[in-house]
């Protein structure tokens, strides 16, 4: 077997892993699901033994595969959800459940250290405004609410690097991931003294930085043993999650963007330079390309809102579409608010509501299969308006996600956006991009760009329809006023 590289990527309900050769093919994949718990409302945790357990079942499925050979890999690189904290003592033992990345119980925590330093200074030094589901806020909940586990804890670390301390006994991370604590100075790639003092943390609890294709450690003796890596192979720093993706979809150099219609939908950018959105409704995060930065959008409830009407209507995505299909560009007046878990960009209001805007006898299921689709586009199009005011024009989309596999999505999206995008013929999402960082991190390639590049793989151009844009750009700026005006409403409406 020629040599390879290996991704493994540590989600919210699985881990990946992904097996790549020098060309960035795609040799095996194999994935091990597991639940997280919610104990009360807004808690989300997971004990990081479920993790290491996982990769051990999936790392025994994939060697088990013909032609899968371990012996043949030049270095394993990671990336997982962000923000998560997980807790060490001084032997390296987990104090608590990891408080992950959808965990907001964090919100009051959020407030006081940005009352104390002022939006503008946290913006400056994080990049993004403070987000309960941060690691800092989280590390002050646990001080308050938890003063023994605080106390007993020597190390802090993000959910990818808890499985590098068990590979390698290495307490690390990279710069990409570290950028989501909001305890990096985002800007100087280095932990911000500012922001250690505003949450009131040592130093010594964070982990040593890394560049995302650096090596960070090898392979220890004993975790060799239990995952049949081989001892002392290469386990490169690796990525945050969305930092990884990048990679894996190209979005490497200036010009280039991401869109991805997930549940969740993501707009993320390449930037030369460190850029902060002065509304902080935009993360600018150090990128996985050394030196470089990302400027991120993200809308709560994308594919996630068609899922959600798909359910309710008791149909498929396919049927749904042809419905659709059906009815013009505009929905004949009826415009969808896509806030159905609140909103992160642009509005950051975990008070935002879902609505159905403009409903006449007229409209039907049609209509409203129509109106949620356009009403994505049109919250993913406020992501963009927000780079382009930061002097960010990219000029080539790569689109990605559930939601791309719909060709009707994908032309609606293009002419609201007024740009042609392109689609991924093949997408393993972050643990690629992660696999690509370690064939960098081995000298497979030179650089993270060069390796990206020779990997990516397109569909055909999905070009904007011109009448359909100029129709859409007028809808867009109705969709817009339409938030303000219901702010108030929906603060009421939680409080009833």
């Amino acid at each position: 077997m020629r040599s390879c590289t290996l991704g493994i990527d540590v989600g919210t309900s699985s881990v990946k892993c992904v097996l790549i050769d020098e060309q960035g093919g795609v040799l095996a994949v194999q994935s091990e699901s597991y639940a997280f718990l919610s104990p009360k409302p807004l808690w989300a945790e997971t004990d990081p033994s479920v993790w290491w357990n996982a990769l051990l079942k999936a790392l025994k499925k994939l060697w088990a595969r013909d032609a899968i050979n371990p012996s043949a890999l030049e270095a394993v690189g990671l990336t997982g959800q962000m923000h998560g904290l997980v807790l060490l003592d001084a032997q390296g033992k987990v104090l608590r459940p990891c408080m992950m990345w959808n965990d907001q119980r964090a919100f009051e925590e959020c407030r006081l250290v940005e009352k104390t330093l002022g939006k503008a200074n946290v913006l400056k030094s994080a990049g993004s405004a403070l987000l309960p589901g941060f690691t800092a806020p989280k590390l002050a909940w646990v001080r308050t609410h938890e003063p023994e586990v605080y106390a007993a804890t020597k190390h802090i670390l993000l959910p990818k690097d808890y499985i590098r301390y068990c590979l390698g006994d290495f307490l690390g991370t990279d710069v990409s991931d570290a950028s989501g604590t909001g305890l990096l100075d985002v800007g100087r790639r280095v932990w911000s003294q500012e922001m250690l003092d505003a949450f009131d943390v040592k130093s010594s609890l964070l982990p040593e930085l890394a560049e995302s294709p650096d090596v960070t450690s090898t392979v220890s003796a004993e975790a060799s043993a239990l995952t049949s890596l081989p001892q002392g192979l290469p386990i490169v720093a690796g990525a945050g999650d969305q930092a990884a993706c990048g990679v894996g979809v190209g979005v490497v150099e200036p010009g280039t963007a991401s869109i991805s219609l997930g549940t969740s939908g993501v707009v993320f950018s390449y930037s030369d330079t460190y850029r902060v959105e002065p509304g902080g409704r935009l993360h600018a995060f150090c990128h996985a390309v050394p030196g470089k930065w990302h400027l991120m959008g993200v809308m709560l409830s994308a594919a996630g809102s068609y899922a959600w009407l798909s359910q309710l209507l008791e149909k498929d995505f396919k049927t749904m579409d042809a419905l659709a299909a059906t009815i013009s560009p505009g929905a004949e007046g009826l415009f969808f608010l896509p806030y159905l878990a609140g909103e992160r960009t642009p509005h950051n209001d975990p008070m935002a509501k879902g609505a159905f805007v403009g409903m006449t006898v007229r409209h039907q299921v049609a209509h409203l299969v129509r109106a949620v689709l356009e009403g994505v586009c049109f919250g993913l199009r406020d992501a963009i308006e927000l780079m382009h005011a930061l002097d960010v024009f990219p000029s080539r989309y790569v689109l990605s996600g559930g939601g791309a596999q719909s060709p009707l999505w994908s032309s609606i999206l293009a002419s609201v956006l007024r740009e042609t995008l392109y689609p991924l013929a093949i997408s393993e999402g972050a643990a690629y991009g992660a696999a690509l960082l370690a064939s960098v991190g081995a000298g497979v390639h030179a650089t993270v760009a060069e390796a990206s590049e020779a990997a990516l793989s397109l569909k055909s151009d999905v070009d904007p329809q011109s009448s359909d844009s100029e129709h859409y750009r007028n809808l867009y700026d109705l969709y817009r006023s339409l938030y303000p005006d219901l702010k108030s409403f929906f603060q009421d409406l939680g409080k009833a």
